[in-house]
């Protein structure tokens, strides 16, 4: 059962002097078991699954650390004695403090140094978080080639539009006509406009050392200008933090546009109305041993953008990073779109969490 005491005469590979510390890279939890199912090594991704540390518990039996069903344990049985492999579905593993995981697992023979067993560990939320990544990602890439693909059937029409609106404003002798052309002008520039921003993404990066808490400061400067007062931007940094490498201004154009979104959801309330004051909070952290665009790195950064406006609507936050959704009367529905296209050209993700009252835009991105 959890917490019970460890036998720890048995002689024990710490995992410093483990030779499977490549097994660090993986992001799922791998655990390396001798004959009697005592730990003899778990990868990072373990220690955070099961919330112990490896070098502590090493030498302890795995059903010690958690308390495993009967039909893991019978599993681990075979594995051992007949050397047969075992893939188990929807698992639940109870680990200290009485929290109940629900995995996916499978168990393999090992033949390595004081390890007879391979087992490998995926929670099934975070397989679904995977899954459902991967599928926004593909989303997004066809998205973008059929509005490419618009864009460019659309420009030359446009073009030739507005040309024959300024022949036309010059033949008109009648001064109150040329305000009809004039809206033509103007309609067909905002539109041509749009068009170069859906275009945008498609910029080459142009990479170089940048410090995260420079450009948020870029970000809350040009925030407390646009909306003086009926906003106020806090901030909780980690100064700690190491430089990153990335393109400056793809990166501050994805916080202002996540943290204008919030600020303009916290001005115009859902019902058309202005609100007196909201809060945004720009904070940063480290976060360790992250799956980035299914790489594995031991450090990335973490930008949280938080709000106290009344939420994202329900129905467009499964859409929402898609282009031209937008939750706000008279949005484009591109600023999202951009920042996803910038945070995946490096390597990062974008998430969002939201309901009433708190919604909370993560961008985690990797650190060399």
């Amino acid at each position: 059962m959890p917490g019970t005491r460890c036998d720890l005469d048995t002689p024990v590979t710490e995992p410093s002097a483990n030779p499977f510390g490549g097994l660090d890279l993986l992001s799922s939890a791998v655990l390396l078991l001798d004959e009697t199912l005592a730990i003899r090594y778990m990868n990072a991704a373990a220690e955070n699954l099961l919330e112990i540390s490896g070098k502590v518990f090493a030498g302890c039996r795995l059903d010690s650390v958690a308390e495993c069903p009967p039909k893991l344990l019978a599993a681990l049985d075979s594995a051992l004695h007949h050397g047969w492999a075992y893939t188990g579905q929807s698992i639940e593993l109870r680990v200290a403090g009485g929290e109940i995981l629900k995995l996916n697992c499978t168990v393999n023979p090992a033949e390595a140094p004081q390890a007879r067993l391979l087992v490998e560990l995926w929670p099934i939320d975070q397989q679904l978080k995977a899954t459902r990544e991967e599928r926004l990602v593909e989303q997004q890439h066809a998205n973008r080639e059929l509005i490419r693909n618009l864009v460019h059937e659309i420009k030359n029409p446009l073009g030739g539009i507005r040309g024959a609106a300024q022949l036309l404003e010059h033949e008109l002798n009648n001064p109150g006509l040329r305000e009809y052309t004039q809206v033509i002008i103007k309609e067909a520039d905002r539109l041509q406009d749009l068009m170069r921003r859906l275009l945008s993404p498609h910029r080459p990066m142009q990479p170089g050392p940048v410090n995260i808490h420079e450009i948020l400061e870029r970000v809350r400067s040009l925030l407390t200008a646009e909306f003086p007062t009926i906003l106020a931007v806090c901030r909780d940094y980690d100064t700690s933090l190491p430089e990153l490498i990335g393109d400056r201004e793809q990166l501050i154009q994805v916080f202002l546009n996540v943290a204008r979104n919030a600020a303009q959801a916290i001005r115009w309330q859902p019902d058309g109305s202005v609100v007196g004051q909201g809060q945004i909070t720009l904070r940063t952290r480290v976060a360790r041993q992250m799956t980035l665009c299914k790489r594995r790195y031991p450090l990335a950064l973490e930008v949280q953008v938080i709000d106290d406006g009344p939420g994202i609507p329900e129905d467009i936050r499964e859409r929402m990073f898609y282009p031209l959704v937008s939750g706000r009367e008279g949005g484009s529905g591109l600023g999202l779109t951009l920042a996803q296209s910038f945070v995946q050209q490096h390597q990062g993700t974008i998430d969002c969490e939201s309901r009433p009252g708190h919604t909370c835009f993560t961008i985690r991105l990797p650190l060399a």
